[in-house]
């Protein structure tokens, strides 16, 4: 039973990688971006807008207060 508890405690830890070399191999295409003021602008105002975009819906489907 002790191997059991040992192999199901390090399933988190493979979910925050998995999660964290998708992130980062998703957004290394977007660095070269980052160098120019306007482009750096537009993505960073996209990235507010679409977290904006996500949490609204989100508490609208939950059905959660609007702050």
């Amino acid at each position: 039973m002790q191997s059991f508890w040992n192999t199901v405690s390090k399933y988190p830890l493979f979910i925050v990688g998995a999660i964290a070399g998708v992130l980062l191999n998703a957004a290394k295409p977007l660095a070269p971006m980052l160098k120019r003021p306007v482009t750096a602008i537009a993505l960073i105002s996209a990235v507010v807008a679409g977290f904006t975009f996500l949490s609204l819906t989100l508490r609208a489907m939950l059905g959660l207060d609007a702050v």
